[in-house]
């Protein structure tokens, strides 16, 4: 039988899956993929956000701080208003999450 080191500590295929862990928790929730999908075109503020998710402000907020900790979502300050935009690696996460062929 072959054995497989995929799974064996100190293994480099060991060491991706545990950096995809908290990614894949984050993406795996339907609410921040709707906000992913949004932002996909362009950049919005929380209440464009909410008329395109038909989420609350409190519950968009919530989601767009797990996004920014996992570095797919930045932000810009424009007035009063704070913008919301997919960083290059989210933009290559949502290009890949919707390629598949479920």
């Amino acid at each position: 039988m072959n054995s497989c080191n995929c799974c064996r500590p100190n293994f480099e295929t060991t060491k991706q899956i545990e950096r995809l862990v908290p990614l894949i928790k984050v993406i795996g929730e339907d609410s921040r993929l709707k906000i992913l999908c949004a932002l996909q075109c362009d950049s919005h503020c929380v209440c464009e956000l909410e008329e395109h998710t038909n989420l609350s402000q409190s519950l968009i907020s919530h989601h767009l701080k797990d996004l920014k900790t996992t570095n797919m979502v930045s932000y810009t300050k424009k007035g009063q208003k704070v913008y919301y935009s997919l960083t290059d690696f989210g933009s290559d996460v949502m290009e890949s999450l919707l390629s598949i062929k479920a």
